[in-house]
């Protein structure tokens, strides 16, 4: 067979394959959303509850630490510090873009100032649980996944607390 007697067949299958590719993507539902992060009517991610999460991240901490119960008040402790700080209002944007870059300089720094000393409350309380675990449970807590953006012990997307991911 020639080019000129197979090109009508190939344009053909390529058409028929993308039709049916197309006509089996819209029977699909809508990907479920991901767990912890519910999807509201309109289709968008909203955040999940804060004392769930609070609460999967204490149980997760019993469990990968294997914690006696004479450690659960050093638990309470170090993830009562380790809470999230408020986020901002909304209205702060608008503020922050009322301000002279003078005012918005002296505002930031203001914000690292309040995050830095928060930082060393949650340094200060991860430190003083650290030295309540027994050696094999401080080797259990160093390979929990430190926190980067949003995820393990430290990040601020996802909130505060051993989340694993």
């Amino acid at each position: 067979m020639t080019f000129t007697k197979l090109a009508p067949v190939a344009l053909g299958g390529v058409l028929l394959t993308s039709l049916l590719a197309s006509a089996s993507l819209a029977q699909q539902p809508p990907p479920a959303a991901a767990p912890g992060q519910p999807r509201d009517g309109r289709g968008e991610w909203r955040r999940a509850d804060p004392e769930a999460m609070a609460a999967r991240r204490a149980d997760h901490l019993r469990a990968a630490l294997q914690l006696r119960p004479e450690q659960e008040p050093a638990l309470k402790a170090f993830l009562a510090a380790s809470q999230p700080a408020a986020r901002p209002a909304p209205g702060d944007r608008a503020a922050m873009a009322a301000m002279t870059t003078p005012q918005r300089l002296d505002a930031q720094r203001a914000r690292m100032t309040e995050r830095l000393a928060r930082f060393d409350q949650r340094a200060a309380a991860t430190k003083k649980f650290y030295a309540q675990l027994s050696p094999a449970q401080q080797k259990a807590f160093d390979t929990l996944a430190p926190r980067g953006p949003g995820k393990g012990m430290g990040g601020r997307h996802g909130g505060h607390g051993p989340q694993g991911g």
